[in-house]
Parts: C-alpha cells; structure tokens; sequence
C-alpha cells in the first residue's frame, strides 16, 4: 500500500500484508484538543503499567527506562528520557499488571540525529528477548515512525492482534544520525481486562511462525566501553 492522506491521518506501509495509520498531533487545531484526546483518561493504561518491572537492553543509563513512563501530564517534560548506548539500537521491556487490549503506542521520540526510524514490537515474551533473538524473529508488528515530530505521535494497532496483551518487548534502530537513539515519552491506550495476570499464563499471541514460536527468550545486555543513542 502506498502512502496516502486520509483528513489528517497517514497511511505508511509496513509490510505486505499490515498498514498503519498515525495521528499527527501537528495537524491539531490551535485549542491542542487532538492532543488531550490522545491522552485520555478512559483509554490511557499508565497506571495499568507494572512500573517496577519496565527495563531495557543497551541504554546509556539502564534506570532511565522507567523514566519514560510518565503521566500524560508530563508528557513534554524533556528533562528525563532513555537514550541508547553502543549504537542506535535499544528494547525495552514493558509489562502490565493486568491483560490489556491494546489500540495504540504513543511515542514522543528524539530529533533531528536522534530519531529511531524503526519499532519491533513483540507482545507476550516472558521476558525481554535480546537483540540476536530480535533480528532473527519476526515481531507482531513493524513500524516506520515518523521524523521531524515535535510532540507526542499515536500510532494505532489492529486490536484484534493485540487482544490480549501481559508484555510487550519494543525494539527502536535506524536512528537519523546512525549513532543514538532517544525516547521521552512512552504510553498506550486501550483497556484493561478483568483477569489479572497469572505467572503461568500461556502465550494468548502465537509466534509469528512455527519457527518463532520454538524460540527461547534470553536476556543478553550489549556490552561496551561506551554507550549512546539515535534518534
């Protein structure tokens, strides 16, 4: 599918079979209403997030994944955000208390040189996978994230593939400059649903393919004498 306009979404082509259409909240009348609709507290699953339990692989400060889960209120607060390490690339990890059926990612991301072109999302990993596992699996969704954003931009799922959601792993890459990748705000939007998690709980989204769905999660951490961000 080509990209297109319909009113003030975009369509960008993901793949050969998935699109995805993003809000620009650039395109928001002068009362910043599309904004507060964004961040609405019917949708907003912030406090259904498992803040503890949020980390990454190959960020700068491995704390600052925390950071970016921040209230919608604070959601242009730029003083605190995550940035990659050894290069451009980065996953983090995002639990949730409960199942949730998710609608969207709202993402605030870096400019200029330090904006990640590419999100990996893989929903339902026990735990974080790590980048060899992600370059050789193929995630729920790919998406093409916007440049040149300066606020916080939605970019909504098909819901019937995230129906029922306990975590999600984010893999960001291709950052402008190649370098660094950051990232100062992240949330989503949906629903919670009535059945708290249960540790032993299955898989509710299959792998990808038969191949994927063999696959053992590890965690493995980038190592390196220094450690930065793109985009």
């Amino acid at each position: 599918m080509e990209p297109g306009n319909v009113g003030d979404l975009d369509i960008l082509a993901l793949d050969d079979a998935r699109c995805l259409r993003v809000t620009h909240p650039s395109m928001a009348d002068t009362s910043n209403s599309n904004a507060n609709n964004i961040g609405s507290e019917l949708s907003n699953l912030y406090e259904f997030i498992d803040k503890d339990g949020v980390h990454g692989l190959n960020l700068a400060v491995p704390e600052d994944a925390k950071a970016i889960i921040k209230p919608w209120d604070e959601r242009d607060n730029t003083d605190r955000y995550a940035e990659s390490g050894v290069d451009d690339q980065l996953i983090l990890h995002v639990p949730f208390t409960q199942h949730v059926r998710l609608k969207s990612i709202l993402l605030k991301l870096g400019r200029g040189e330090f904006t990640p072109r590419q999100l990996r999302i893989y929903a339902n990993h026990p735990t974080i996978v790590d980048f060899a596992d992600a370059e050789n699996t193929r995630p729920h969704l790919n998406v093409s994230l916007l440049e040149g954003e300066t606020g916080v931009v939605e970019y909504p799922f098909r819901v019937a593939a995230f129906a029922s959601v306990t975590s999600l792993s984010l893999f960001f890459s291709d950052a402008t400059g190649g370098d660094m990748s950051r990232i100062y705000f992240l949330g989503f939007k949906g629903e919670a649903k009535s059945t708290q998690r249960d540790g032993t709980s299955k898989l509710e989204i299959p792998a990808a393919n038969a191949a994927d769905a063999s696959l053992v999660d590890r965690v493995s951490e980038k190592t390196a004498g220094s450690q930065t961000t793109a985009r």
